[in-house]
């Protein structure tokens, strides 16, 4: 269990902390020469039946609320300090508002300084203390009167907090990596070694993590104050980092450590934003605010959605328009004080971080963050397939809620549905959703072949070109091809038709065709001279009449001097699949061979390749991206 303090200035958060753990926190020279707490400090009570608990000391004068806001980041349980002489203060309450929106819902209050006050007065405190915390997430939190200078009252406010740690659940460990960065200081001998709080998912010693903008692996690791082999989420962790160029100035705080598929960090975030009760006026559009974030701070403006303004005590969709990338998921609380950083004025929690770059407050869009906020992965699921009119992307929804490689590809199974593979993203449509794009299709296609009659059909990236459906050119190929695997549509040449449309050539083109096709029936066809001189023809008429060939799905042209018969393309592609590497890259050396086709002609085929989206080009190798059967198919073959 990790414990933070909150409360005001000079109300014995370090004091009592040290009567109970036996550590002074303050440790910076600057504090000892104040006795202010400036930052944050750290120590721990073993215990013998349970994980051993962590306190995180923050500070509590108002100059210092960002440290505070550090410190309180992923806790389990607050303890708030009230001094009895003073009662609750200004800093008490907003630290109480501060937990409050946190959703930190496991606390006690400690009512220090009982030695210098009657007893009159330490009830008094506590009475004002009940009424501060009356309607926050800490209501109905046991008060506990104590000294830390006598030590009365401590052992019970022990036993307390040894029960709270006994009765708290195990957190849940799902999801990838991710730790919050408090702390990094360099050891002699050991390295970079950062703290922080462990957010989600589990590290083990070796594993590979990526620290800030930084690849790094794991030495060591101490978790709750204890060498081991592994940490988890609901754990305070010291990670020893080793990795080319890794030192303090590139990982502090405000960094995150994450590991997996966990999402980068953005600049915009979708979220559910309330503004205080205590605000005077309400939350106006592009409000300028601080945003903390788990352990970092960054400024940004408030773009409302849905509203122009949010009233005190209510609640709006909105967006954070931040001036530097955090790293959030679906579900991070985070804090917004005002512009000058001097009061705190809401807080909320994260929903999405791929917000559209246009229409971010388009009902369609409101509709799906309130889908979004299910806080049951599968119940989201359900709710985003049905209102995706052009699917939902599986990656991004499992990026959003920082679900492992493992839960991400059980997505399929959790609920019946059409998935769609693409580099944009696998998308995933409810069977009615699905019907709809089908019905969508083929009335585009039937259009277009009432218009132009002699033609195949459109090209396959513009299938969904007119039919109201919006996805990535990559996906729009996807959906094709999954309707040609149906046998709603087929893929004829570079063009895609509906099945009982067939154009032909007719008259002397038929006929000359006839006596073209059988010369271009080989994995290397003659160039146009070449079939010219076959057919004892003129070049500029062969080419004219391949032309008009390939608009009706007959022929492909590869380049300028070369035409190829789709299901040619189709072994060719299967060549390149057989001859691609592990990582599905193929080179035009590997090519050339196990096609014999020739130097020449095999760069001109990867090129086209590349050009039909069948491969790209990565360094000096094509990278595999679609199956041949999609890239090439057709109901012939």
């Amino acid at each position: 269990m990790i414990v933070a303090t909150a409360g005001h200035v000079d109300h014995g958060k370090t004091l009592l902390v040290k009567a109970l753990t036996g550590v002074d926190t303050d440790r910076l020279p600057e504090e000892k020469k104040r006795n202010l707490t400036i930052d944050l400090g750290f120590a721990y009570l073993p215990l013998d039946d349970v994980e051993t608990i962590g306190f995180v000391d923050v500070p509590g004068h108002e100059r210092f609320i960002r440290n505070m806001l550090c410190g309180v980041a992923g806790i389990d349980f607050a303890l708030l300090i009230v001094a009895a002489d003073d009662g609750p203060m200004p800093q008490t309450e907003e630290h109480i508002a501060i937990l409050d929106k946190l959703e930190v819902k496991r606390g006690a209050v400690a009512l220090t300084k009982i030695d210098r006050v009657p007893e009159e007065r330490a009830a008094e405190a506590a009475e004002e203390t009940e009424i501060a915390i009356a309607g926050t997430t800490l209501e109905g939190a046991k008060i506990f009167p104590v000294s830390g200078v006598t030590g009365r009252g401590v052992s019970a406010l022990k036993s307390h907090l040894a029960a709270a740690a006994r009765g708290l659940p195990r957190r849940s460990a799902a999801g990838n990596f991710r730790m919050a960065v408090d702390r990094s200081f360099e050891v002699v001998g050991a390295g970079l070694v950062v703290t922080g709080t462990v957010f989600s998912g589990i590290i083990a010693t070796g594993d590979r993590v990526r620290a800030g903008d930084t690849e790094a692996r794991v030495r060591g690791i101490r978790a709750q104050n204890a060498q081991t082999d592994e940490g988890r989420a609901g754990q305070r962790c010291a990670l020893n980092l080793v990795g080319a160029g890794l030192d303090r100035s590139r990982v502090g705080r405000g960094d995150w450590v994450r590991a997996g598929e966990a999402p980068a960090p953005t600049r915009k975030i979708d979220v559910r934003l309330e503004a205080l009760r205590s605000e005077r006026r309400p939350l106006a559009h592009w409000t300028p605010v601080h945003v903390h974030l788990g352990a970092s701070e960054t400024t940004g403006r408030v773009a409302t959605l849905g509203c122009e303004r949010v009233p005190p005590g209510a609640d709006s969709l909105a967006q954070l328009v931040l001036d530097r990338p955090v790293l959030a998921v679906c579900g991070d609380r985070f804090i917004v004080r005002d512009q000058s950083a001097r009061r705190t004025i809401g807080g909320g929690r994260a929903i999405d971080i791929f917000p559209p770059a246009r229409g971010r407050a388009r009902p369609e869009r409101l509709a799906f963050l309130e889908a979004m906020e299910e806080s049951d992965d599968g119940v989201a699921l359900s709710r985003l397939l049905e209102i995706a009119a052009d699917g939902l992307n599986l990656d991004r929804f499992a990026a959003a809620r920082n679900l492992s490689p493992e839960d991400r590809a059980s997505l399929p199974t959790l609920m019946p549905m059409k998935t769609i593979a693409s580099r944009s993203g696998t998308f995933g449509f409810s069977e009615g959703r699905w019907g709809a794009v089908r019905n969508a299709v083929l009335e585009g296609l039937a259009a277009w072949h009432r218009k132009r009659p002699d033609s195949v059909g459109p090209g396959e990236n513009r299938l969904l070109a007119g039919t109201g459906v919006r996805l990535p050119p990559d996906a729009a190929m996807a959906v094709g091809a999954a309707l040609a695997r149906e046998g709603a549509i087929v893929k004829e040449g570079l063009g895609v038709r509906l099945p009982a449309h067939r154009p032909s050539l007719r008259g002397a083109d038929a006929a000359n065709w006839e006596k073209i096709r059988p010369l271009l029936d080989e994995l290397r066809p003659p160039a146009l001279s070449e079939i010219a001189a076959g057919v004892a023809g003129d070049v500029r008429k062969v080419e004219s009449l391949l032309v008009r060939a390939g608009r009706h799905g007959l022929v492909v042209r590869v380049s300028k001097n070369r035409f190829f018969l789709p299901e040619t393309l189709l072994r060719l592609g299967e060549i390149a699949e057989r001859t691609a590497d592990d990582e599905g890259t193929i080179t035009a050396a590997a090519f050339r061979d196990a096609s014999r086709i020739g130097r020449n002609l095999t760069i001109e085929v990867l090129e086209f390749f590349d050009k039909v989206k069948f491969t790209r080009r990565v360094g000096d190798g094509h990278e595999l991206i679609r199956p041949a059967a999609d890239a090439f198919g057709g109901e012939r073959y």
